[in-house]
């Protein structure tokens, strides 16, 4: 084990924090993200550097980035792009939509209406597109950021559980601690311009350094006892009270996933109980949906992820 992710996880943290105050627990999400391959639903209100963040990662693994800003009228050639003909060589040249990159933000995906949004699905599952038939793959880096305001519903279209499903994590993302704003706004006064990253004086790591870290992710091992314990967390959502609709087989694989990449920047090569435990909340809460009476009741899936990981036995 060369402890190369926990590099990784020491400059990505000391680099963001130029242009990030605060936030350590949804800038260690978003990397943990990139490093095990996945996609990423980020909520938060307007303001909370959502955007900043993920062009901040993607300027330190030097990744290509595109932004889609999502709104009713949105079409999924929009984002896929289309054929289109060309008049002087009397053939159809594939115009390449901004899906065709390694980080994808999508601002404010609940904007665009169903149609769109499906046009994510097979991007998400398996790193292609299909264009008049045609299909073109995609990146290896290929990841998603989509962003949603928690508390704006009018115009929206809910996520389809679908959709939903192929997220690996949704990452919440809440307001800062008054010292921290305080911070915010020494940095302004300082000239901080979060439209100019090239001048924020963050040093990139080296181009190999993230596929280096997810084969080392890939080599974290996991005990045998651990299998049944997150099954049973995932299964035990299936069943349980409050929720009628639980966590699919797909979320058990993202659970282990995310808690093989916490392990590796905590520079162990093995999964230990708590990784688990710290990526169930993660990995689970927006797969989870309540019944009508348990909302009424002001239970949130984040409440019901920690009551169901408090009933699973720990293995020793």
């Amino acid at each position: 084990m060369t402890n190369k992710a926990a590099q990784v996880a020491g400059h990505v943290r000391q680099e963001m924090s130029k242009v990030i105050v605060g936030q350590r627990e949804a800038v260690d999400e978003l990397l943990l993200v990139l490093l095990a391959g996945g996609h990423a639903l980020v909520e938060g209100v307007p303001g909370l550097g959502k955007t900043l963040a993920v062009k901040a990662m993607a300027h330190l693994f030097q990744l290509q980035f595109q932004r889609v800003q999502c709104t009713p009228d949105l079409m999924p050639a929009d984002v896929l792009g289309a054929n289109v003909f060309e008049m002087g060589s009397g053939k159809f040249h594939l115009h390449r939509g901004p899906i065709f990159t390694d980080l994808l933000l999508v601002d404010e995906i609940n904007r665009t209406p169903p149609r769109t949004q499906s046009a994510l699905l097979e991007a998400m599952e398996e790193r292609q597109v299909t264009i008049d038939g045609s299909t073109q793959a995609l990146s290896n880096y290929f990841s998603v950021f989509a962003t949603e305001n928690p508390v704006e519903f009018e115009g929206t279209y809910p996520l389809p559980e679908a959709q939903l499903d192929r997220f690996l994590v949704k990452i919440r993302i809440g307001y800062p601690e008054p010292e921290q704003e305080s911070e915010i706004l020494q940095k302004f006064q300082e000239g901080f311009n979060p439209h100019a990253l090239d001048r924020a004086g963050l040093a990139p790591l080296a181009p190999e350094a993230l596929r280096e870290a997810r084969e080392e992710i890939q080599a974290v091992r996991i005990e045998p006892s651990l299998y049944p314990y997150i099954v049973q967390i995932v299964a035990r959502t299936r069943s349980w009270p409050a929720v009628s609709l639980g966590a699919s087989p797909r979320a058990t694989v993202n659970l282990m996933q995310f808690a093989k990449a916490t392990a590796a920047i905590e520079d162990r090569d093995f999964v230990i109980p708590d990784d688990v435990k710290n990526s169930a909340a993660p990995v689970l809460r927006h797969r989870l949906i309540l019944k009508p009476e348990a909302d009424l009741e002001g239970v949130t899936p984040e409440q019901v992820v920690r009551d169901v990981v408090a009933s699973v036995e720990v293995p020793q």
